[in-house]
This record gives structure tokens, C-alpha cells and sequence, in this order.
């Protein structure tokens, strides 16, 4: 598991290259990082993926 600090680094590396290149995009980085992380995490279910997609959007909390 990645921990939490790698995801607090990828921030603040990103927001500082961000406001000093002025590149709006790098904004976007942190987003990105916890999105692929999203997807590898579903994807390692050793479910179909349609199923497990409809296993997580059916989960009643």
C-alpha cells in the first residue's frame, strides 16, 4: 500500500513546480496520482472488471 506522505510529496512537489514554472496543469498531478491509484487498486480484484464495477456502485452504506 502507498503510504499517505508519497501522495502529500507528490502535492507539494507538483503545486510548487506549478506556481513557479506557471504551468496550470501540474495542478492536475495530484489528481491524476490518486486516480491511477484508484484504477490499479480495482483492477487487482480478481473480478471480472464489469462486475467488480458494479459491485463497488452497489455497495449501500
Amino acid at each position: 500500500m502507498i503510504p499517505v506522505w508519497v501522495f502529500a510529496i507528490i502535492t507539494i512537489v507538483s503545486v510548487f513546480l506549478a506556481l513557479k514554472l506557471k504551468k496550470k496543469w501540474l495542478f492536475a498531478l495530484p489528481l491524476l496520482a490518486v486516480g491511477s491509484l484508484l484504477l490499479v487498486e480495482i483492477i487487482k480484484v480478481p473480478l471480472p472488471l464489469w462486475e467488480t464495477i458494479q459491485f463497488i456502485f452497489d455497495l449501500k452504506g
